[in-house]
């Protein structure tokens, strides 16, 4: 179906008939693609953890008192596509919240557990060790920019995937002013991230780069060296049916030459050739900007705010369906999340680092649920707070009665 696509592309230029194509077509690929069900299962994980996360961002943005009415969560259900409301989302994960009465604001509050905020703090030592990590990696995504700058919504947009801490205008650019300086664009209430000096990109190498000379170094290397010079790492998923004519394909494909992300990119061609460059040069980024990720995952929608910016010029979604031994795509939990394949074994990263154990921790609590819940007297207690809560509109001048002998 896409080759056809290419070819109308390429003989009938001016027809209007390709965006309609290819939307269509778009919706079917996704759901016509192979499934992992070990992708599929580490996502089922993850549908919750996102809103969890997002209800401790709000717990915690307060310091001086970390909690949050159940009241005004009840406001934001929806925006927090809690279906069955902010309580009984809370009750699923004691683990991770805790409901109590507050007898002064006469309403429920709620707050993070003794060990969700450790987690939370062991995340945060984690992302302030690795700063000099940090900034490499915003020199990393300057330099894949054809113009050498970066709109800073579209960094907040993954701000998170790339374990930056929540202040990085100050503690990240402001600090490293000799590398980086924010400008204003042509847009109103618009910045720009631009590098200060380009010529870092000249000493950058690629994460494909490392792992061919790996490759290539190993005694027991079969692999023609010469084959491996363009060469991408592939896996499939398990129920996957390779045909010969795809694995001629792709074989095709890991031998064709283009220009690495940190390179300059001159004139595009629209020879047939030239848009196959172009397609593999773009792989090229998105396999390097996972790799800069601290999970090596990001949002379908997250990363497309940087294509126009690494002069992508193709649909950001059937690129990732196009090379399912590179990437692979789940629609778990109403969104696309893209992973590096070759960065996961088992559902987990075969090279973790300190910020990813400690999301992996509180994924572990999510998991959890309501399994363990009176193992110690601290659970206990949480219980009989969320029990007081339930009870917290029972008349005062009853309760007096109750208590008299």
């Amino acid at each position: 179906m896409r080759t056809h696509i290419v070819k109308f592309i390429i003989k009938h230029p001016h027809q209007p008939f390709t965006a309609i194509r290819l939307k269509t077509t778009s919706t079917q690929y996704v759901s016509a693609r192979a499934r992992d069900p070990v992708f599929e299962k580490l996502m089922d994980k993850y549908k919750n953890l996102v809103k969890v996360i997002a209800i401790q961002d709000l717990i915690l943005a307060n310091p001086k008192n970390p909690c949050v009415s159940i009241d005004f969560l009840s406001r934001l259900s929806q925006k927090l596509h809690l279906n069955r409301g902010a309580t009984s989302f809370l009750r699923k994960f004691p683990h991770v919240f805790c409901i109590y009465y507050d007898p002064n604001n006469s309403q429920p509050f709620c707050r993070l557990t003794d060990t969700a905020i450790e987690i939370s703090c062991q995340e945060a030592e984690a992302i302030n060790a690795s700063l000099p990590l940090v900034v490499d990696r915003l020199l990393r995504l300057l330099s894949m920019s054809t113009s050498k700058m970066l709109p800073l919504r579209a960094i907040f947009k993954v701000w998170r995937e790339l374990g930056l801490p929540d202040d990085f205008e100050e503690s990240v650019i402001a600090r490293n002013s000799d590398l980086f300086r924010l400008c204003d664009a042509h847009e109103p209430n618009t910045h720009l991230l631009t590098l200060v000096d380009g010529s870092h990109s000249n000493h950058f190498m690629a994460a494909v780069e490392n792992w061919r000379l790996l490759e290539c170094c190993k005694q027991d290397c079969s692999v023609d060296r010469i084959e491996m010079r363009y060469s991408f790492k592939h896996g499939y998923p398990p129920c996957m049916k390779l045909s010969k004519n795809f694995r001629a394909k792709v074989k095709e494909w890991q031998s064709m030459p283009y220009v690495g992300p940190y390179e300059e990119i001159g004139e595009k061609k629209r020879s047939k050739a030239g848009m196959m460059a172009s397609e593999k040069r773009a792989v090229a980024i998105i396999h390097e900007f996972l790799s800069l990720t601290v999970e090596k995952m990001v949002e379908v929608e997250k990363i497309s705010h940087f294509r126009k910016w690494f002069g992508i010029d193709l649909n950001i979604r059937d690129l990732f369906l196009d090379h399912p031994g590179i990437f692979y795509l789940s629609t778990k939990g109403k969104r696309h999340t893209i992973f590096l394949r070759e960065a996961y074994e088992r559902g987990c990263l075969i090279e973790p680092n300190p910020i990813y154990d400690a999301r992996r921790k509180l994924l572990d609590l999510v998991v959890l649920g309501r399994r363990g819940l009176f193992n110690d007297e601290n659970k206990l207690r949480d219980h009989f707070s969320c029990k007081e809560a339930e009870f917290q509109e029972e008349d005062s001048d009853q309760d007096d009665d109750i208590s008299l002998p």
